[in-house]
């Protein structure tokens, strides 16, 4: 059956990666409800932006993974349009470059309201956007994604949306940005663990490559420990209120991922499990922002 021009670049965008986009802005805009600072407009801004970022970094990933040869015909994980013939090489690079710089405009409205510094973290966030497997040096494939997702889509992500609403920063954003940005790696983690054969073969140096499949699942075990450590600390602190252990309903599920992790026999079973690592941030997210609010 012939595929709708649509559904080809739907599934280009990865929507079970966006949840990194859009959980980091909620957790944000929670913050500043609960300090009585919420602004609609700067957080559904900082939504869309987040979102067409997040989208056209996968369409950089899309276009350059297919020109360096990491996609190749025994990849087991999601389809990548280009490498499958659906979209022309060229036609995913515009897509990729028109989506950032829509990014880019809307984003003026932030930079209208936060000044500089928003326009800085703007800049940034598309750049490395496409340096993460683009440019000389991708990041992706020298062992510094990680870092580069923590950064950008948990701590840059939270504290940005805090910022656009209340105008000034906050140290609390940053504690309530750590387990955001752990679960976003953690999908990164999961992506990685089941392209390492790949990803050795084609050069592509993930820390994986550079320290093994263990290293790995010790990797996404620590983040989901860190993740309920946040909000223990939180409240034990007594920044917020019991309620901020919310997150703590979601430990069976954290116990099913983290046996399939350990345990899986076939990498193609990893496919899930991004999609339901993905999930698990939605849902932690929402418990975790009504948690803050409460």
């Amino acid at each position: 059956m012939k595929r709708s021009v649509f559904s080809i670049w739907l599934s280009a965008a990865r929507p079970q990666t966006l949840p990194a986009a859009a959980v980091p802005v909620l957790v944000g805009a929670s913050l500043a409800a609960h300090d009585s600072m919420l602004r609609w407009d700067t957080s559904i801004a900082a939504l869309v932006c987040a979102l067409l970022i997040q989208i056209g970094t996968n369409f950089a990933n899309d276009y350059y993974d297919f020109v360096k040869g990491s996609d190749r015909e025994d990849r087991i994980g999601f389809e990548r349009a280009t490498s499958a013939g659906l979209v022309q090489p060229k036609s995913m690079l515009f897509a990729t470059y028109f989506t950032m710089v829509l990014a880019f405009l809307l984003g003026l409205y932030l930079v209208w309201i936060g000044g500089w510094v928003i326009l800085l973290i703007g800049l940034l966030s598309l750049l490395f956007g496409v340096l993460y497997t683009g440019g000389p040096y991708p990041l992706g494939y020298n062992g510094l994604g990680d870092i580069f997702v923590f950064i950008f889509f948990g701590v840059i992500a939270v504290m940005g949306t805090y910022y656009v609403n209340a105008l000034n920063w906050s140290a609390v954003s940053f504690w309530l940005s750590v387990p955001i940005g752990a679960l976003c790696v953690n999908i990164l983690v999961v992506n990685n663990l089941r392209d390492i054969a790949q990803d050795r073969i084609s050069g592509k140096r993930t820390l994986g490559v550079l320290f093994g499949e263990n290293a790995l699942k010790w990797e996404y075990t620590l983040l989901v420990i860190l993740t309920y450590a946040i909000p223990l600390w939180l409240m034990i602190s007594g920044q917020f209120s019991a309620f901020i252990l919310l997150p703590f309903l979601l430990i069976p599920f954290s116990a099913v991922l983290l046996r399939t992790i350990w345990k899986h026999q076939d990498k193609r079973m990893l496919n899930k499990t991004l999609e339901q690592t993905a999930a698990f941030m939605i849902v932690y997210g929402i418990l975790f922002s009504a948690g803050i609010l409460l």
